[in-house]
């Protein structure tokens, strides 16, 4: 009776040498495989409320649930956009010396937005520095963006992201279109 193997080996051996004693073995054995089987199911139980607890906290952290969701999220994009015009505005006016206005403004937009479109200004911001200094890294150089200069690029995104005027960072002679 050598069928199987571990703990059922030695369960199939009770078996033959017992006789009697085979049902209540076999009894137990599966009590305890249920036993088992609860104790995974609660363990996944356990899981999954802790990972929910966790999201719950997060989004309580991050004030989200203190907007109405639709509200936020039209902020949000309403940011996304505000950051793409003033990224477009920077580009087509090519005047050196600008971008500290334009990373302000983009940021002072969005913020008008209410919490989603800060949340989009500072997502955005904190991407374009990281992305700057990831790239530095591949290429074994500088962007021409160096530590400092990215330092006033996040100085210029916060004082616009809290409501300062961006025209503080204005250089002289920029067109007023912009």
């Amino acid at each position: 009776m050598e069928l199987l193997s571990g703990s059922q080996n030695l369960l199939s051996r009770d078996s033959v040498k017992c006789g009697s004693r085979a049902s209540s073995i076999c009894r137990e054995a599966g009590r305890n495989r249920c036993q088992e089987q609860t104790d995974a199911s609660q363990h996944t139980s356990i899981y999954r409320m802790k990972v929910l607890t966790i999201i719950i906290f997060c989004s309580l952290i991050l004030g989200i649930s203190s907007q109405p969701q639709p509200r936020f999220l039209g902020g949000f994009i309403e940011g996304v956009k505000a950051m793409r015009k003033a990224y477009s505005d920077m580009r087509e006016a090519n005047y050196i010396g600008a971008d500290k206005y334009f990373h302000a403004r983009g940021n002072y937009d969005a913020a008008q937005h209410g919490p989603g479109g800060v949340a989009a200004a500072k997502l955005i911001s904190d991407a374009r520095e990281n992305s700057q200094r990831v790239t530095d890294l591949l290429r074994f150089g500088d962007s021409g963006h160096g530590v400092e200069d990215s330092r006033a690029d996040q100085r210029a995104n916060e004082w616009g992201r809290s409501g300062k005027d961006p025209n503080h960072f204005r250089p002289a002679g920029l067109p007023d279109k912009y």
